[in-house]
């Protein structure tokens, strides 16, 4: 009975320890696998921190520098890429173990450029532009700038009256130290910057900086057919360089009245370019031009005093003493000679050519001269007579209103307005009555031998030929090759 009690107390002994180290088995076992799971989690979570860094770093380091792997080629099945990769300026390392941040160059058209950090001696430039309405006086106190260095910056010098010209889009750079102008640049145009610095003394000097186009030489030719600016339209010139040809040739040529269908010209003329591109015609160097079967030939020479003319090849000038025709008109009206008198209604002698024009078209006087005659004259009405030396005089009538300031005894130059068109006096519209008397005695003004202008300087009539001979050349050049084209043409 008692071993029974022993047996079975030594049982109960065995089972309560054998369920102690059962419990203490399943305490380990679920502390290890936590403990296993939370070194899987830290492992997952230090990988992810370390990828996002990688990223990060990545973006930071070249934020919009492509990749270079041209070391490495990524090969597709049909096309082979290679990326340049942005490569670092600074040191991989420094030895003691510390990275340095490795910098990237920026690309020239990156879309958002990191502007370099300028040194500290470096000019600190502000820029400014002319808006509508703007003057000069705004865009000085916009920069700080007081009205006393504005007055001493325009009295520095007669060339930046070019400052009061200002146009919206123009622009000023400024260079500004301690509230004091220290340089000032402005574009005046495509060819001249006017450059304004502060010197030692205080004060201000100005130097206006000019480019040089170049000259290229060119040459064209053109048959009239109805007129002398469509045929230079078609022959691809400007409307400056058909006006530059007529006014060559104007003086013995009328281009309202003379030209016919055939008529042709040949002319050498410059281009002006700017940084390889075309800005402009420059001046006709040499032109012929054939009314009519006659020819006429012009050659351009500028003498030792930068004065410029056109000249017949053996040194006669193409310029008259006169002008052919005082005004820009629209038709003749009425011709030199017997006529029947509108508001008169009978026939009578008109002495003179009636322009009709536009009211208020300028009236140019047709020489140099003095102004003899200035005011109302009868039939006339507002009229202006010139003295051209003692042989020539002319008269210009039926102004709406004379030049102001025009008196008599005033020397006038060729070319210049006298007076503008109208209708005054005897008059049924406005024209310009014009007359042109010679010793006292009319003329007519369509047909009169005009009297040349001086002829080329003899100090510079050896230059002249020599110059005018290989322009003339080339003129016989261009001749051959059109006569040669048209005959192939026919």
């Amino acid at each position: 009975m008692s071993r029974d009690y022993k047996s079975s107390q030594a049982n109960s002994a065995i089972n309560t320890f054998n369920n102690g180290h059962n419990l203490r088995n399943g305490k380990v076992h679920w502390m290890g696998l936590a403990a296993s799971i939370a070194i899987l989690g830290s492992i997952f979570f230090l990988s992810t921190d370390n990828a996002k860094a990688t990223r990060n770093e990545a973006l930071v380091l070249a934020p919009n520098t492509a990749l270079d792997i041209s070391s490495e080629t990524i090969t597709a099945p049909a096309t082979r890429i290679t990326l340049p990769l942005a490569i670092p300026q600074g040191s991989a390392g420094n030895g003691t173990g510390t990275r340095e941040k490795p910098t990237f160059s920026q690309p020239k058209n990156s879309a958002k450029q990191t502007q370099p950090k300028l040194p500290e001696n470096n000019i600190d430039w502000r820029t400014a532009t002319v808006k509508s309405g703007d003057s000069l006086a705004l865009i000085f106190a916009r920069q700080g700038l007081s009205p006393q260095q504005l007055d001493r910056v325009m009295r520095a010098d007669k060339s930046t009256a070019a400052l009061k010209r200002l146009m919206p889009g123009q622009q000023f750079t400024f260079h500004i130290d301690n509230d004091q102008l220290q340089h000032l640049v402005y574009k005046i145009d495509a060819l001249n910057t006017l450059n304004i610095r502060r010197n030692a003394q205080n004060e201000y000097v100005v130097a206006t900086d000019t480019r040089e186009m170049e000259s290229r030489i060119t040459n064209t030719t053109g048959v009239i057919d109805s007129s002398l600016f469509l045929a230079g339209m078609a022959a691809g010139m400007s409307d400056n360089l058909i006006m530059e040809l007529a006014g060559i040739f104007g003086w013995d040529i009328d281009f309202v009245l003379d030209i016919r269908s055939g008529d042709h010209f040949t002319l050498v003329y410059e281009e002006l370019y700017l940084d390889g591109h075309k800005q402009r015609d420059g001046n006709i160097l040499a032109a012929e031009f054939v009314n009519r079967g006659k020819v006429y030939r012009a050659v351009r020479y500028v003498d030792a005093k930068n004065r410029a003319d056109y000249y017949s090849p053996d040194g006669r000038s193409m310029r008259k003493a006169f002008i052919r025709t005082p005004v820009d008109f629209t038709r003749i009206s009425s011709r030199f000679g017997k006529r029947y008198h509108p508001t008169l209604k009978k026939r009578k002698n008109h002495h003179g050519v009636d322009y009709a024009a536009p009211r208020g078209t300028p009236i140019k006087a047709a020489g140099d001269g003095k102004l003899t005659y200035v005011g109302r004259k009868g039939g006339y009405g507002k009229t202006v007579i010139i003295q051209h030396g003692g042989k020539y005089s002319t008269l210009y009538a039926h102004m709406s209103r004379i030049k102001p300031g025009s008196r008599r005894g005033k020397r006038v130059r060729q070319g210049e307005t006298i007076g503008y068109v109208g209708s005054t006096g005897r008059s049924t519209g406005p024209h310009l009555h014009y007359e042109f008397r010679v010793n006292g005695v009319h003329r007519n003004p369509l047909t009169v031998r005009l009297p040349d202008a001086a002829p080329i300087k003899a100090q510079y009539k050896a230059d002249f030929l020599n110059k005018a001979q290989s322009l003339v050349a080339q003129l016989d050049v261009l001749q051959r090759t059109n006569v040669a084209l048209n005959d192939r043409g026919e």
